[in-house]
């Protein structure tokens, strides 16, 4: 009775290009490079036996689940707890024009303490992450579900399940349109106790050449 999540990232598009601060920004689609990297993903996991997709409500990860979804007969589920980082004011902002700032280092030093300008910390997106994965996994005892967020939220949520502490979560990488896979599996000594394996992170094998 394994329960296996398979944590996606949105594919690329052109916020990814020009290098900004995307966050919560509406209107933000895969592009031509992106809905390529949507398919090659969808190919891989076709024959996948996926009991659910899950995704954030942004435009970009919806369009990530929807290629998924769409080869297995599947409607995609929009969960807020997979949503983006809110960036606060800071959003679409080039990354160049802030990594100077005194909060910008702030947050590189300390992402625990240390929120965007009007929006969220890192504890926090763990926090909201990790429920929503917590509630998904409960739904879907023994199956497999995929669910497409964000670099940042996933990342943390990783981090949370290895005992890494949040504060290092930039350690680790996330591409776009990854595969990152945990599996929760029970343990004998009684009801509801388990242990979680990271069986791969970040893996792109579906993209090479492309």
């Amino acid at each position: 009775m394994i329960t296996t999540l398979l944590l996606i990232r949105h594919a690329t598009n052109d916020l990814l290009v020009t290098h900004r601060l995307g966050g919560r920004m509406p209107g933000i689609h895969l592009n031509d490079q992106g809905r390529a990297e949507a398919e090659a993903l969808a190919d891989r996991l076709a024959r996948v036996n996926l009991a659910a997709v899950y995704s954030s409500p942004m435009e970009r990860a919806l369009e990530t689940a929807q290629a998924i979804a769409a080869r297995h007969g599947l409607e995609v589920r929009i969960h807020p707890g997979l949503h983006e980082v809110d960036c606060g004011t800071w959003s679409g902002v080039p990354t160049r024009e802030v990594r100077n700032a005194p909060r910008w280092r702030a947050m590189e030093t300390y992402p625990i303490l240390n929120p965007y300008p009007g929006g969220e910390t890192i504890w926090q997106v763990q926090t909201r992450m990790v429920a929503a994965l917590e509630e998904i996994r409960a739904a879907h005892a023994g199956q497999t579900v995929a669910a497409v967020s964000h670099a940042d939220p996933i990342r943390a949520a990783v981090a949370h399940y290895v005992g890494l502490p949040v504060d290092l979560f930039r350690r680790l990488i996330i591409s776009p349109a990854s595969l990152t896979k945990l599996a929760f599996e029970p343990l004998p000594f009684g009801e509801d106790t388990l242990r979680v394996r990271l069986v791969c992170l970040n893996d792109t094998a579906h993209l090479e050449g492309r």
